[in-house]
């Protein structure tokens, strides 16, 4: 069964499971069959983050942001990507985004108190 819907739910449980490089794969699969859907490309970034391959999760981090502005947790996977890039006060932006989005989020709280603190 190649479904996007079973791709991406089958890659997403990889991922949780810390099976980063298997999600991938099929979170890619996924992707060519469905590129505009945004929970593929946030899912997929969040692997690609998991593996260090940073560049590959900030440029869907953006697209799934692109496809929805309102996506916090894309967001903070994107401040995560322009933190190893040393761009924290764009990484901040994101952060603060997140945050606003979302300010019972214990991660984003955290995440944007450590950054504001050393900028």
């Amino acid at each position: 069964m190649n479904s996007t819907y079973y791709l991406f739910k089958r890659g997403k449980k990889l991922s949780e499971s810390g099976k980063f490089l298997e999600a991938i794969m099929l979170l890619e699969k996924a992707k060519k069959l469905e590129p505009e859907k945004g929970s593929i490309r946030e899912t997929l970034a969040s692997a690609y983050y998991n593996c260090g391959l940073y560049i590959s999760a900030k440029k869907n981090f953006i697209k799934a942001l692109k496809i929805d502005a309102a996506n916090d947790f894309a967001h903070y996977g994107l401040g995560l990507c322009l933190i190893k890039e040393n761009k924290i006060t764009e990484a901040l932006g994101h952060f603060k985004i997140a945050f606003f989005m979302k300010p019972d989020h214990k991660k984003y709280k955290e995440v944007l108190d450590k950054f504001s603190e050393s900028k």
